[in-house]
């Protein structure tokens, strides 16, 4: 787990429920402030009526972050069309800057499909620095992506303001540590491995039968 305290080591190698809180923890069992957290004021959200948004916030520095990518993946491929789930790099310092450029510019330039996992490999097994555009542009070259094109986006003023969103997203959700998910503006949920999903699946029903 990857807390805004503790990167260093990883870069060198490379509102309110409708629910009584007591009645909805005995509806799912859930443990509140031991399973998810719920936040102290809610959070912006991008969705529709009749959805559910759910964002991952995650870095790809982080180890428990890379193990959590297969089950995350799998569970967005069994989700209804309702619940809406985004990724969200984190940004506990500037040293997570480049990375989370890299995210963006890699959405920008419809590559996330093919290159998101690798680029979690490109750390955690290769032992890639992504710490400056220099070295995610190398290595989004050697992917096969124009490095001038893949500059300009990752420079540019679009990318520059999801970093910036990013940012804002993470501090309303009030998030600590990567892995995290957060549900519909109200809840926070901790990285669990796969006991995160339980817990965002409960999060998920109570929300849509408020």
């Amino acid at each position: 787990m990857q807390r805004r305290h503790f990167h260093a080591t990883l870069l060198g190698l490379g509102a309110a429920a409708t629910l009584p809180a007591a009645f909805a923890q005995a509806q799912d069992g859930l443990r509140e402030g031991t399973d998810y957290r719920r936040l102290n004021k809610p959070a912006p959200v991008d969705t529709g009526p009749g959805q559910v948004e759910v964002l991952e916030f995650f870095a790809y520095s982080c180890i428990h972050c890379f193990r959590f990518e297969p089950l995350m993946t799998a569970w967005m491929r069994k989700l209804p069309k309702e619940i809406v789930v985004r990724r969200v790099p984190v940004g506990f310092n500037a040293a997570f800057e480049p990375m989370q450029r890299l995210y963006f510019t890699l959405e920008a330039m419809g590559r996330l499909g093919d290159l998101h996992e690798k680029a979690f490999k490109a750390i955690h097994e290769e032992r890639e620095r992504f710490n400056s555009l220099d070295a995610v542009a190398a290595w989004a070259a050697k992917q096969g992506l124009d490095r001038q094109a893949f500059t300009q986006t990752y420079q540019s003023f679009g990318v520059s303001g999801k970093v910036k969103r990013a940012l804002q997203l993470q501090d309303a959700y009030e998030v600590e540590a990567t892995p995290s998910l957060g549900i519909a503006g109200r809840f926070i949920v901790p990285g669990q491995a796969a006991r995160t999903l339980v817990v965002a699946d409960a999060l998920i029903a109570r929300v849509r039968q408020a």
